[in-house]
């Protein structure tokens, strides 16, 4: 290969490489949204039937270390509100945290959790890992707050 040749190679790579890193924030927000939406449909669904919610607390989960009803009103409280945190990117290291924590708790609390649900637990804990170790991203609260120098 002549000098040439290389240097077109490396200009075209880098080409490519500028424009699938464009694409990071987008594939960001997908993972945002659809995390998020798992855990906001189901604190929806816990408000939505509360007494429900509270007897499959006190019945069928076994959360470890708290009351039926502080487990309850704890799991609709984290459901409702990290998605959203998620999704506009406020705490962006902490959220995928706990959510990954949370998700952890519910897949072991559940004793008949099927294998298919557990294989979307572990599907959606790995992808709060990846959003976990990326940070809130370029589309985020965060990234405003530390482009203004606010913190």
């Amino acid at each position: 290969m002549d000098d040439t040749c290389i240097k077109s190679t490396l200009n075209f790579y880098c080409n490519i490489e500028k424009l699938l890193g464009r694409l990071k924030p987008i594939a960001e927000m997908a993972l945002k949204l659809w995390v998020a939406n798992v855990f906001l449909k189901s604190g929806l669904n816990k408000i939505e039937s509360f007494d429900t919610t509270l007897m499959l607390f006190a019945d069928e989960y076994a959360v470890p270390l708290l009351s039926p009803v502080f487990a309850a009103y704890l799991a609709t409280f984290v459901e409702l509100l990290l998605p959203v945190m998620l999704v506009i990117g406020l705490a962006g290291r902490l959220v995928p945290l706990a959510l990954f924590v949370f998700n952890i708790i519910a897949a072991i609390s559940y004793p008949d959790l099927s294998y298919a649900g557990l294989q979307d637990h572990m599907v959606w804990g790995l992808m709060l890992l990846v959003l976990m170790a990326q940070g809130s991203g370029q589309w985020s609260v965060d990234s405003v707050i530390i482009k203004s120098r606010l913190i």
